[in-house]
């Protein structure tokens, strides 16, 4: 008996340990029921259910709320949702997820002038954006950073050239003459936007990777508080900065880019020129053509490899969060030569004293830029112009004195009283490459800003803060120029000379600011003062030298070119915001601000602000709906001053040094005489009044938001250099307060999250701008066709100009012709509308024909999440900007004397050749040449792929980071036929172009 129960118990122990190892393994996973709503009752669609510690198990939440998950016993939930805090539960087989609303989304604080406001309370036009480092692109310069992202905010770089700055706009223009660029704030200093040799603005001196946040403020509500300097908008920029309490962490970014030409000017083969000229004159040429066939634009281009590389040190220790960082760019341009290094240090410490009563906010950057300038002009237009017959280089005698380079040359007996046998004609083409190589054009700048901001809560009563700040900036820079005597420019003298530059502005403000809350009343106090000094000096000197007889030639001195000047803002301020309820809403600001550089009746300017806010979204009759998640609506009204006129002392009578034309001679020596300078004592503040009426809008908890403006500006005694009667003081043109300029819009910002579930999410943000610009008056004339001529001279004829500031019209608008088209639709060489009807062909039948900057702009940002992969895209769009197509007008001429004249072939483009034109009359006058450059531009694709715990370890936490692709400025979508449709002057002439960059990145954090 004994023996069989043995063997049951053999049998049936095994069957008993597996069915408990089974039951056991079982056990260890439950499946989790459970359903999410939030705090009104809805349920929450599309909410990520995951487990905490393992997120490749997890799920979405249904249509209903509901979600089905198989966990490990004793595992965490996490639940979360855009807009809603993010909730974990212990699992369970049945569990009831309530998620609270993220309050942070509208409580978010944004920076505004002298202080911050919470984002729901700002009463003012203030868009507040964080530089999304997946979808940046390539950012050599802050203002990159902005393009296409902010409503109103127009951004175009001034070209493709290396290190270049950008013409930035903020609701458009509002100064004819004045400087129309918007005030830049960095960490509370406001800087000088006048760069100098080497730094295109003072932008450029920050490096891109610093930049935590841009908060651009718009109307004048939002801007009034900084006075003066304040009409064109406020761009106010925060650098990262450590945390208290945080161990070291060390960043690095970097990225190797290949740039090349997108697209280039069509111009006729070596081949092609034959064959044209050969049907032209036939067998009698007047000139012997070349036997090659010389693509020269192929001479000038490269493709072009460039490289950034930025680390940081953040942390903190217990009262001391700090930032190190250092950057280097070295930007090579796809123009040969041209080349932009750039090195950049900061340094951030915010120490806290006495219970964080005592705050310090101290910030150091320095900055060292290198320009290699390639002489765009001579080596684009060049590259247009040159005979494609010709060699690149040439041998023999007639080369020995171009530097080996083809040059078109001609035998003589004398050449600058020296026997030569060979001389080049100066009325040809210099060969491109030459004028690349042969033209040394090197700046060093060195920029250092340093500012202390001090905080302090009074311990007697918290509710008060003293703060003041000093900061400054000192900034050198050397433009040295070495142009070779065997280059064609200079008359083969060379040039070896150098522009040097100096600025320091020094700026010092303090105010008080009282916050309390009695009840249902919140009030935000703030009075204070500012002072302001902006100096700058500077030389020229240089020589010229023969090499012929190894004499100095042409010399400027530094004692016939020193300059020095300054200008200073003194300016009192403050400030009331008042809450009523947490729903009415009411900011009033006044600023008075006296500027040096008017006559003492007209310094002093006053600019109030008035702005309203009614959050409606907490009313009773809106708080309980709960797809709202924010509404509110804002009213503002105010004035801004400007006197950024170029000209520190236009109001006073100084004697100038002329120019080298107007030299006496005493014996053997001439000396520069001086004139007196025109001057206006009547010269006063420039206004800006601006009405701004704004709805904020946020849906399903923040996942969709957004905001609609309008607004009506105008600017009163504009202050613009305009022609005055010969006699009336010391120059045929003066500085005036001559008019007034009205700008008014409609903007649309929208941010979505369309898709959000575990894997995948999709962020889109879109906005539109429409403006109207409109000059409604000049002083300077009464009758209707008074005009003042504007912009930049074209190529054709000598310093003419097709754009004019006239009433009725926006700044800068097209003052041409009226082409008249045959029945085929081919523009009749100069033959034009008589628009007046008397009979008569003159200037008085011209007419406005639109305007450079575009009625409409878009931008379009799309970015996509799906588990460690990114894919992201930005999209510009400018509607109705016009464009004068300065290329096609100057080389129109098909004729003889188009292609050959002053005894030298030039070379004409292909799209030429179906006008037939023949050079004669003001056919570059004719609107035929001012076409719509309406286009769609692809800023930026990237995509990446993000990773953590690289190289982990039990010691160490492992590596994260990010590698990307990206691809800058890939197409164009535009009808102009030009090498861009995007010029900010209107005048598309021998541009620097924008390359097309293919770029490699890599992104670690230790």
């Amino acid at each position: 008996m004994k023996q069989v129960n043995l063997r049951i118990y053999r049998m049936i122990l095994p069957l008993l340990v597996g069915l408990f190892l089974s039951v056991g393994v079982y056990a260890q996973n439950i499946t989790v029921k459970g359903h999410v709503k939030d705090a009104t009752g809805l349920e929450v669609i599309g909410a990520n259910v995951v487990e905490k510690g393992n997120s490749a198990n997890g799920t979405i939440t249904d249509l209903d709320g509901n979600f089905t998950l198989s966990v490990p016993q004793g595992a965490t939930l996490v639940v979360s949702f855009i807009g809603y805090k993010t909730e974990e539960v212990k699992a369970a087989s049945t569990v009831m997820v309530t998620l609270q609303d993220d309050s942070q989304l509208l409580d978010a604080v944004v920076v505004i002038g002298y202080g911050t406001v919470k984002k729901n309370d700002a009463t003012g036009s203030v868009t507040a954006i964080k530089p999304d480092e997946l979808s940046k692109g390539i950012t050599t310069n802050a203002q990159d950073m902005l393009s296409g992202k902010v409503a109103g905010v127009s951004v175009i770089s001034n070209d493709g050239t290396p290190g270049g700055g950008a013409q930035i706009r903020i609701r458009g223009g509002s100064s004819l003459n004045a400087s129309n660029d918007p005030l830049i704030v960095i960490d509370g200093l406001a800087i000088d936007n006048q760069g100098i040799k080497g730094m295109s603005n003072g932008l450029s001196m920050v490096n891109p990777a610093d930049i935590e946040t841009f908060t651009v403020l718009k109307d004048a509500s939002a801007t009034a508080i900084y006075g003066s300097r304040a009409s064109n908008g406020v761009i106010l920029i925060t650098t990262k900065k450590g945390k208290s309490g945080q161990a070291p962490k060390v960043s690095y970014n970097g990225y190797v880019s290949f740039s090349t030409t997108q697209k280039r000017y069509d111009v006729l083969s070596g081949d092609e020129y034959r064959a044209y000229a050969t049907k032209l004159w036939g067998d009698k040429l007047p000139s012997e053509l070349g036997t090659d066939d010389t693509d020269w634009q192929d001479q000038i281009y490269r493709t072009a490899v460039s490289t950034d590389h930025h680390v940081s040190i953040n942390g903190g220790f217990k009262n001391l969060p700090y930032r190190v960082s250092l950057g280097y760019t070295n930007d090579n341009g796809i123009v040969k030569t041209s080349n932009f290094q750039r090195f950049t240090a900061s340094v951030n410490l915010a120490p806290t004293f006495f219970d964080e009563h005592l705050k310090f906010n101290i910030n150091a950057k320095y900055m060292n830029g290198k320009n290699r300038y390639a002489d765009t002009g001579a080596a684009v237009g060049g590259a247009l112009s040159m005979d494609p017959t010709r060699p690149v280089y040439g041998t023999g005698e007639p080369y020995k004195f171009t530097g080996g380079y083809w040059q078109n040359t001609a035998s003589t007996n004398n050449f600058s009283d020296k026997t030569w046998n060979y001389t080049v004609n100066p009325n040809s083409t210099q060969n491109p490459l030459a004028a690349l190589e042969l033209k040394n054009d090197k700046a060093n700048s060195n920029d250092f800003v340093g500012n202390v901001d001090v905080d302090y809560k009074v311990h007697f009563l918290p509710d008060l803060h003293i703060h003041a700040s000093m900061g400054g900036e000192y900034a050198e820079g050397t433009q040295t120029t070495i142009t070779s005597p065997y280059s064609f420019s200079n008359n083969y003298y060379g040039w070896n000379g150098a522009a040097t530059q100096y600025k320091y502005n020094l700026s010092y403000n303090v105010y008080a600011q009282y916050i309390k809350s009695l009840g249902s009343h919140d009030f935000d106090v703030m009075v204070g003062g500012e002072e302001q000094h902006f100096h700058r000096n500077g030389f020229d000197e240089g020589q010229g030298w023969d090499a012929y007889l190894g004499e100095a030639h042409d010399a400027t001195l530094r004692e016939q070119t020193a300059y020095a000047t300054r200008n200073t803002l003194v300016s009192y301020f403050g400030r009331l915001n008042y809450s009523l309820l947490n729903r009415y809403l009411f900011t009033f600001t006044m600023r008075w601000d006296g500027s040096s550089r008017f006559a003492k009746d007209n310094r002093w300017g006053t600019f109030p602000s008035l702005a309203l806010g009614w959050k409606l979204k907490e009313e009773n009759f809106l708080k309980d709906v709960s797809f709202l998640s924010d509404l509110k609506l804002r009213l503002g009204w105010g004035i801004t001053g400007q006197q950024d006129i170029g000209d520190d002392f236009a109001y006073l009578p100084l004697y100038v040094i002329n120019n080298d034309f107007a030299q006496y001679p005493f014996g053997d020596t001439y000396y520069s005489t001086s004139r007196p300078k025109a001057f206006n004592e009547e010269l006063k503040w420039e206004k800006t009044t601006t009405w701004n009426g704004g709805l904020d809008f946020g849906f399903l908890n923040g996942r969709i938001s957004g905001a609609i403006d309008g607004y009506y500006r105008k600017t009163d005694d504009l202050l613009n250099s305009v022609k005055i009667p010969v006699g009336t003081n010391f120059n045929a043109q003066m500085m005036q307060n001559i008019g007034s300029l009205e700008n008014y819009g409609v903007e649309f910002s929208i941010n979505a999250k369309p898709i959000v579930t575990k894997d995948f999410t999709w962020d889109l943000s879109y906005n539109i701008t429409w403006n109207h610009n409109e000059i409604t008056k000049l002083t300077g004339g009464n009758d209707d066709d008074y005009y003042v001529e504007a912009g930049d001279a074209i190529s054709k004829g000598v310093n003419t100009k097709v754009q004019v500031n006239k009433v009725g019209y926006a700044a800068n608008s097209f003052y041409v012709y009226q082409q008249v088209y045959d029945e085929n639709g081919k523009p009749i060489e100069n033959t034009f509308v008589d628009r007046n009807g008397d009979g008569i062909i003159n200037s008085a039948d011209k007419y406005i024909y639109k305007k450079p900057a575009g009625d409409v702009l878009m931008g379009l940002t799309s970015k996509m999440l799906y588990k460690n992969f990114d894919f992201s895209f930005s999209l510009r769009a400018s509607l109705n900007n016009y464009v004068y197509y300065d290329f096609l007008s100057n080389k129109a001429n098909t004729s003889t004397s188009g292609l050959y004249s002053n005894n030298a072939y030039s070379n004409i483009p292909v799209e030429a050749l179906s006008l037939g034109f023949t050079g004669k009359g003001d056919y570059a006058m004719s609107d035929y040449f001012v076409r719509n450059a309406s286009f769609i531009r692809c800023d930026n694709i990237t995509l990446g792929y993000s990773f953590q715990n690289l190289l982990k370890s039990q010691s160490y936490k492992g590596i994260g980071g990010r590698v990307y692709a990206t691809v800058q400025n890939p197409f164009i979508i535009s009808k102009y036929n030009g090498l861009d449709p995007e010029v900010k002057s209107g005048i598309d002439k021998n541009p620097y172009p924008r390359a097309m960059t293919f770029l490699l990145g890599l992104s670690l954090q230790f």
